[in-house]
């Protein structure tokens, strides 16, 4: 049975946003576009605030996890000097940039560490969860676990992301691996569909098929 998600520690991000947000500035970012960790050669932290946004593993590109909620990304990154993902804008979004080093005298400041901890606790516990989902899992079971996770998406953004997309953006599974899991799964009527694969809705599906 794979792991449950983490629990999102919505006060501790807010805090640390509302604390960042007044030296922070907008950036223009178009969908498609990576994040650099640095600008004008000092390390930067990301205001996230609405949009999409995906953390991608630095060595293939394979996605990690989707971000839809406001969040704080770089706080690894300006703490230690590898860099082993990297951030990929997804749809128009709300995006606020600001220097590392002045987040560390406001987190002094403000006594933010401990929310600062936290966050980073939760980054690191969904690595656990989202490598539950995927490492020594039988094919059936990946994309199972991934179609629970995408059917909690609203409606909006499952019909802008195909379920293959979803899946192979995710894992290393192959196009036909995915395609046939889908199929017998929308045979025996476990899953509406709409054309081009897009996920309308899903009933309870089977331990294996």
């Amino acid at each position: 049975m794979p792991l449950s998600a983490p629990t999102r520690p919505d006060d501790s991000i807010a805090r640390l946003l509302t604390a960042l947000k007044p030296v922070s500035d907008e950036i223009k970012a178009p969908p498609r576009k990576k994040l650099h960790w640095e600008y004008k050669e000092k390390a930067q932290l990301y205001l996230f605030m609405q949009g999409e946004v995906s953390v991608l593993r630095a060595t293939d590109g394979l996605v990690i996890a989707s971000a839809y909620d406001p969040h704080l990304f770089g706080l690894a990154e300006a703490l230690q000097p590898l860099h082993c993902h990297s951030l990929r804008v997804e749809t128009e979004s709300t995006i606020l940039r600001v220097d590392a080093q002045k987040a560390q005298q406001i987190f002094y400041q403000q006594n933010l560490w401990r929310d600062v901890s936290i966050t980073l606790s939760y980054f690191t516990s969904y690595l656990f969860y989202r490598d539950d989902l995927v490492v020594q899992q039988r094919t059936y079971s990946v994309i199972r676990n991934h179609l629970l996770e995408m059917i909690q998406l609203p409606l909006e953004t499952r019909l802008r992301t195909s379920i293959l997309e979803y899946i192979q953006e995710r894992t290393h599974l192959s196009r036909s691996s995915v395609l046939n899991v889908i199929s017998s799964l929308k045979t025996g009527e476990y899953l509406e569909i709409k054309r081009g694969s897009y996920l309308i809705s899903m009933g309870e599906l089977p331990e294996k098929v």
